[in-house]
């Protein structure tokens, strides 16, 4: 019984060792000499979150406050019939997408924090519409998390779609990280997953509970601002904002709890604790986590060629420290963190374009391209 016992408690000590290695432990590298220039092809946005390409090569940018902007080589028009934008806080018009058959249906996604639903304040909602003489048309809701709250935090929003054309979206706790994102019967603190036209997929983890908000796919999150679809597995990956450090990668599993607020490698912003645990047996611990926080916002996998030495690797937007963080991968494990981009400003986002080339949002500023020398 003793032997079982000391058995049981070293696999504990190891495996609890293991999971603390995924920390920041790897060494953050500025290049000595950049292999490319960034150049400014759109100025003058006001806080820049979402952007996608049509297929005439323009592109669809979200401004936080309420607008939608169609950029044409350099020139900017405004896109009419948006419904009404809650723009408070981290709250605004959030991400964008296409749909993967969009030069088919020509159906495009949008989330936004809303007021509707009655009650203070708004909560994250997700929409999609048509694009006609530059205004939306045949707006469809998708869905509205509940209950409203005035908390101007923790809105999410991301949007991605997997191989299989299911929508994933995501929605942070809004500032209730003890009532929301561990219980499944509310919204906030969750990525969800949906079919294209809004409906339930059968095989969604919780649709069997009468309870649960049957679009969870995903609990425990605390606020994903970053999701990219992995280009060789179709694995769907967030990062998602810890407070006071903890900033996390985590690659979603279905019905997977990620933890938030019982497991955490950060603090609360007055550097006092709420918690002392970092793992749990039943709670998914992340591949990989920042201390202290660089505030992740935007990400995506590198592909093509334009870029040889970033191929396969990640790139990761930092709000906090003004700027792209190349987070070198093997397999599923960080091995090399490099700076991209340094104080280009506060990352919103980061993207490809369909020309291979990297586009990077900034608050208050614009847009980059990043061009190889």
């Amino acid at each position: 019984m003793k032997n079982t016992l000391l058995w049981l408690l070293c696999c504990s000590f190891f495996v609890s060792c293991a999971q603390r290695t995924k920390k920041d432990d790897v060494t953050l590298t500025t290049p000595p000499e950049r292999a490319y220039t960034t150049e400014r092809i759109v100025d003058n946005l006001d806080n820049p979150w979402g952007m996608t390409w049509l297929p005439d090569g323009s592109i669809l940018i979200t401004e936080k406050r309420g607008t939608l902007l169609r950029v044409t080589n350099g020139n900017k028009t405004e896109i009419a019939n948006l419904p009404e934008v809650y723009d408070r806080g981290q709250g605004g018009l959030l991400d964008i997408a296409l749909h993967p058959n969009y030069e088919q249906n020509g159906w495009l996604y949008l989330s936004f924090a809303s007021t509707e639903g009655g009650g203070n304040g708004g909560n994250t909602k997700l929409i999609r519409a048509k694009l006609e003489n530059n205004a939306l048309v045949q707006i469809e809701d998708l869905y509205k998390a509940m209950p409203n709250t005035s908390r101007g935090q923790h809105f999410g929003s991301r949007i991605e779609f997997d191989n299989q054309g299911h929508l994933y979206f995501t929605i942070g706790e809004r500032g209730e990280r003890d009532v929301n994102p561990q219980d499944i019967t509310r919204d906030g603190g969750k990525v969800y997953r949906l079919h294209d036209d809004g409906r339930i997929p059968d095989d969604n983890p919780f649709v069997s509970n009468s309870e649960a908000k049957k679009a969870i796919y995903t609990y425990g999150n605390r606020n994903p601002q970053g999701m990219a679809l992995h280009p060789e597995t179709g694995e769907m990956w967030i990062h998602e904002h810890g407070p006071k450090g903890g900033d996390e990668i985590n690659i979603l599993k279905k019905g997977a709890n990620y933890g938030w607020p019982v497991v955490s490698y950060g603090v609360n912003y007055s550097g006092t604790s709420f918690t002392d645990e970092t793992s749990r047996p039943d709670m998914e611990s992340p591949i990989y986590y920042w201390v202290p926080s660089i505030a992740p916002c935007g990400m995506v996998f590198v592909t093509g060629d334009v870029y040889p030495s970033w191929k396969g690797h990640l790139l990761v937007g930092s709000l906090k420290f003004n700027y792209v963080e190349l987070v070198k991968l093997k397999g599923n494990e960080v091995v090399g963190r490099e700076k991209i981009a340094e104080g280009i400003g506060r990352v919103r986002n980061v993207k490809q374009g369909p020309d291979g080339y990297i586009y990077i949002a900034v608050e208050g500023d614009g847009l980059y391209k990043v061009i190889p020398k």
